[in-house]
């Protein structure tokens, strides 16, 4: 049998030799931006990684393998607008069919579990849709973060899901929400969603010691590490933004898996603000991930 997992040369060193790794997902490439800022943007965040110390992952499938850590040209492959979307539901069969898939937070979780990386940047993660009471629209990511051993360091989840359920979730699932220098839940592009946070720490060493304790001594799944956006907008035009963004989605007929990326594409095309935050964010996330994984990989054992 050939090896699920195929590493750059770089990665491959840091995990052998110990040192903090940070996985990346392809979906936000592929997908989830406008495709003039695609290259520029994937390749800030793997600059700020490293600047900050730590080695960047970025997750992809390509080939039927699964890659953690890209090569130019596997990167070129991801961002040029043909990569198919994969969830961890899609695993096999991309791994099956061959060519280029982009993997989702739930699937970059669960390839980088499998690779020993603990610790994942991301803008926001998928959670509980409005109008799930009757639609029962639920992000695989929840299941992900109750599952893989890997820590992802967010700004809370995407701002057009509903997140008081979102976070009710969390709770059910058992998955630690920590908040990184605030007591409450960030909204995405707004600081905060006014839901209160059980944990905050304000020192990435003690975050540190907290996701070795989750992931490896209880072996009791992941954690969300939660922290505002950089620049953060009025939660009163956020909202206007969404409820608007909704209302177009529901006239075209937009439905189930389809609905998120909708918004968000809607969301960016409305407001030049949204775009800025959204990658103003993933940036200040990655910064925070390689932090983390530095300190994650050198923590003195007890």
């Amino acid at each position: 049998m050939l090896p699920l997992l195929a590493f750059t040369e770089e990665v491959e060193d840091a995990i052998a030799e110990h040192r903090g790794v940070v996985a990346l997902e392809s979906t936000l490439l592929a997908h989830g931006l406008p495709p003039d800022r695609r290259e520029e943007v994937a390749t800030r965040l793997e600059a700020i990684v490293r600047e900050a110390g730590a080695t960047p992952a970025t997750i992809a499938i390509v080939d039927k393998k699964m890659c953690v850590g890209l090569t130019d040209a596997q990167r070129a492959r991801v961002i040029d607008g043909g990569a198919k979307k994969s969830s961890v539901r899609d695993l096999a069969v991309a791994m099956i069919d061959g060519g280029v898939w982009a993997t989702t937070v739930a699937s970059t979780m669960a390839i980088a579990a499998r690779a020993g990386v603990r610790v994942f940047a991301t803008g926001g993660i998928g959670g509980v849709h409005r109008g799930a009471e009757a639609t029962f629209d639920e992000s695989a990511d929840l299941m992900a973060l109750a599952r893989y051993p890997v820590a992802v360091v967010s700004a809370g989840a995407k701002a057009v899901l509903d997140l008081p359920r979102t976070l009710e979730r969390l709770e059910t699932l058992g998955v630690p929400v920590v908040g990184v220098g605030t007591d409450d839940f960030p909204a995405f592009y707004a600081a905060s969603s006014g839901l209160a946070l059980r944990a905050r720490v304000d020192d990435v060493e003690r975050l540190a010691a907290l996701i070795i304790m989750q992931t490896e001594r209880l072996a009791a799944g992941g954690m969300l590490v939660v922290q505002p956006p950089p620049i953060a907008m009025d939660p009163a035009e956020v909202e206007a933004l969404v409820t608007s963004a909704l209302a177009e989605a529901d006239r075209q007929g937009v439905k189930g898996a389809s609905v998120t990326p909708f918004l968000l594409a809607a969301l960016d095309a409305t407001s030049d603000d949204v775009l800025k935050t959204n990658i103003r964010l993933v940036e200040h996330n990655a910064s925070l991930a390689a932090r983390l994984a530095k300190a994650v990989a050198t923590h003195p054992e007890d």
